[in-house]
């Protein structure tokens, strides 16, 4: 059940953690942030505000819905903080290897003169490790600012290796209140880190006791900035979702679920009327999933409609028509597509694209299964981000910001097919994520 997050937590008053300096910047611990750097990126209000609020605080949250620009935020922060010190290290934590790949592509378009490590068991063209040993063996052999790439899962080889961490910013923070990952959290508060929490749907304590919750404003910090979504959809930064529901008759057991999910999946496709679908599918387990590629015609029928097919999945690996390629080739190839106008095609995920991850141009989002809370708006955000001519036609005042009709594209379409009483329940409980977050203006909460 979704809760409100109108607690003491979100209420307090921040508290100043530094003071300024007669020469100005803010000295805290042994680093310098210095308020008058000039932006290299145009920060929308909130991403400013938040922007604005990190140079006053040293430890905070930054609750912004999906498709807010959270990235772009760390970023100029990450900007600021190396400019103005060097031989310093800058963590970035994902809770997945794709983001953090995701993450090191954004971070390096805007950043240079750094040397990078990812640490993480996954493939990549940069330096990597899973050894504390080596961390701490490259960062003393580095003499120039540094940056740290790596997942929750890996956090504490990071912290294992002692290093000097400068700041560290946490992407998805919701996943840092888990048993095993919160460890890595409170070992970054016990050091007294600069650090940072970013997310779109915090998770808090039950009861009384706050400990793993983000409602543990010792260990989280206070909330930074808290952005509706509303200020979003009227600036045009993110689109309005529609649940579209797709009514069928079919009957789905455990046995003939893969068969009843790839005909509906045929089926919906069917009825889409724009030129080039870029769709989005929630399988219901990996499992399901597989079967419905390898053991039914819909894979063949979506490759005689013109559609391309991606899938992955933590048990298969990565999937470009039928070859197995590796993440990067994989995150790269979904980026090229997204940005094609004219390319048409199918992405079959479990969990993987959940969270975090950026598919420009995804049209449809088609929902297989029942969502938890958090992934079941983490996956509306995944098509709710503006199209990058509507942008630029926004920036540019050739569009009022907002005026969704005039866009390319106009919303993002999640699409849910409906079988009886499961159906009416995955369609009710996603009608009140979307209700909460784009009409009351609450972010999606979840308890710890």
């Amino acid at each position: 059940m979704l809760k409100t997050l109108t607690t003491e937590h979100l209420t307090r008053p921040l508290t100043k953690v530094s003071t300024k300096p007669p020469l100005g910047g803010f000295f805290m611990y042994n680093y310098i942030i210095d308020e008058e750097l000039p932006l290299t990126n145009n920060l929308r209000p909130h991403q400013l505000r938040a922007y604005d609020n990190m140079s006053q605080h040293d430890c905070g949250q930054i609750i912004v819905p999906t498709g807010g620009g959270k990235t772009y935020i760390m970023i100029e922060d990450c900007k600021r903080f190396l400019n103005n010190n060097r031989n310093k290290t800058v963590v970035v934590v994902a809770p997945r290897i794709l983001l953090a790949n995701q993450l090191s592509e954004e971070f390096l378009s805007e950043l240079s003169d750094v040397d990078v490590l990812h640490v993480h068991s996954g493939e990549t063209h940069h330096q990597s490790t899973t050894k504390s040993p080596n961390i701490s063996w490259w960062c003393l052999t580095s003499n120039r600012n540094r940056i740290i790439f790596t997942t929750y899962h890996s956090l504490h080889r990071v912290l294992d290796s002692d290093v000097s961490i400068g700041t560290i910013y946490f992407d998805e923070a919701h996943n840092g209140t888990g048993k095993s990952f919160f460890e890595g959290v409170i070992r970054c508060y016990q050091r007294q880190l600069r650090r940072y929490f970013f997310t779109a749907t915090p998770r808090i304590s039950r009861g009384k006791e706050k400990t793993r919750g983000m409602d543990n404003i010792k260990v989280w910090g206070d909330i930074l900035e808290q952005t509706p979504a509303q200020e979003l959809l009227d600036s045009g930064t993110i689109l309005p979702p529609k649940v579209i529901t797709f009514d069928t008759d079919r009957e789905r057991t455990k046995q003939n679920a893969h068969e009843v999910d790839g005909d509906n999946l045929k089926d919906i496709i069917r009825s889409m009327d724009i030129h080039s679908p870029k769709i989005l599918v929630s399988a219901p387990t990996t499992r399901i999933m597989w079967n419905m590629l390898t053991q039914t015609d819909t894979q063949d029928w979506i490759y005689r409609e013109g559609y391309d097919i991606m899938h992955i999945t933590s048990k298969h690996g990565a999937y470009i028509n039928k070859k197995k390629v590796g993440r990067e080739e994989f995150f790269k190839t979904l980026t090229e597509w997204g940005k094609d106008d004219n390319k048409r095609f199918v992405i079959f995920h479990y969990s993987i694209l959940s969270e975090g991850i950026n598919v420009p141009g995804l049209t449809h989002s088609v929902m297989l299964r029942n969502l938890p809370t958090i992934e079941m708006a983490q996956t509306i955000g995944r098509v709710i981000r503006v199209h990058n001519e509507d942008r630029k036609s926004v920036d540019s005042g050739v569009i009022p910001a907002g005026k969704f009709d005039l866009y390319q594209k106009s919303c993002g379409k999640i699409v849910i097919p409906q079988t009886g009483k499961y159906g009416d329940r995955i369609t009710r409980r996603l009608q009140s994520v979307v209700n909460y977050i784009f009409i009351e203006g609450i972010p999606p909460i979840a308890y710890v």
